[in-house]
């Protein structure tokens, strides 16, 4: 029987677009205002995939780095996980396609599907397979391009979000280091409040579906409003009970970067001082999967985060998923 190890993050990346799509240009596709964008969701500016780009484009990218940041060769990669809501294509798997790019011959791979919360359920499960002995180099890398998926023509969802790839490498570490409390939840009664209608086995690819625009995401903002601050607040302070942390412990806060108006209302909740919340939401709005992987590699490139530092990470999304990662870097 493997001896039981502890999983902890040794190497980070993040890729990004080139194009900046700034609040000012969206006031000349749809109405809105850029005092309203920032009012409403704290949003100036947001990065949007080229042309011939894809997930796999920033995946690929943020892997890279965060592979050379961890001194890792790719061929000793053995698990890679994407975390995305925007795969290339339903199959195959764009994990498949950053290995083959990698060129990380050895690596098992496959891509993992909890919208948002998706990065925080691929680093829960990475860890499990070092924990259990099964794998000791683990790549586990969020990214989504929703600017694919986004109506553009909506203004109430076209304004919030953006494209990237964050990512991170999971290696046996030794304690107090690592990955040390983790908490995952789902509600699917809320299914439809978060959604993109078509393109599954449930409403296929038809003439209809895009004459009618179903294969845009669509989304019930003021109830995933109310259900993000809540569900983020008990599942933060369930990791946060679970590992015997208090809140004056956290060193940095790294909420899923929605919304500013959440992210204040959590961390006011949780009695967290705004000095120790990570906010890069100005700059990149809503990146989904990737959200959390850019703010903890920024979050760590600034000194915000230095080794033995406890970051708490949390995220809300379609599902209805959320859930809270508590490690010591």
């Amino acid at each position: 029987m493997p001896e039981t190890r502890t999983a902890g993050v040794t190497g980070l990346g993040m890729s990004v677009p080139s194009r900046v799509l700034t609040n000012s240009d969206l006031e000349r596709m749809v109405e809105t205002s850029d005092a309203w964008i920032i009012e409403r969701t704290g949003i100036r500016e947001r990065r949007i995939a080229a042309p011939g780009e894809s997930t796999s484009t920033f995946a690929f990218g943020a892997a890279v780095e965060a592979l050379n940041a961890a001194g890792l060769d790719p061929a000793e990669v053995e698990l890679i996980i994407v975390a995305t809501a925007t795969p290339d294509m339903l199959f195959p798997a764009t994990s498949c396609l950053v290995q083959h790019k990698l060129g990380a011959k050895r690596a098992a791979a496959f891509d993992l599907e909890a919208g948002c919360s998706s990065f925080i359920y691929a680093m829960a499960v990475g860890a499990q397979f070092i924990s259990s002995g099964c794998f000791r180099n683990v790549l586990v890398v969020g990214a989504d391009t929703l600017s694919r998926i986004t109506n553009w023509r909506d203004r109430s969802t076209c304004v919030l979000f953006g494209d990237g790839a964050g990512a991170a490498v999971l290696q046996p570490v030794k304690p107090p280091r690592g990955i040390f409390s983790v908490v995952l939840r789902s509600d699917g009664s809320g299914a439809d409040l978060l959604k993109l209608p078509a393109g599954g086995s449930s409403l296929p690819t038809s003439e209809e579906t895009t004459r009618n625009g179903l294969h845009h995401l669509v989304m019930n903002g003021r109830e995933i409003f109310k259900f993000a601050v809540r569900a983020m607040e008990e599942a933060a302070a369930e990791a946060l009970r679970n590992g015997g942390i208090k809140q004056e412990e956290v060193d940095c806060f790294i909420p899923h970067q929605a919304n500013i108006r959440i992210i204040d209302a959590l961390a006011k909740r949780l009695c967290l001082p705004a000095e120790k919340v990570l906010v890069n939401v100005d700059r990149y709005g809503n990146t989904s999967s990737a959200s959390i992987p850019i703010a903890l590699y920024e979050a760590v490139s600034t000194g915000r985060i230095k080794p033995g530092s406890l970051a708490l990470l949390v995220a809300f999304g379609a599902g209805l998923t959320w859930g809270a990662l508590a490690l010591r870097y």
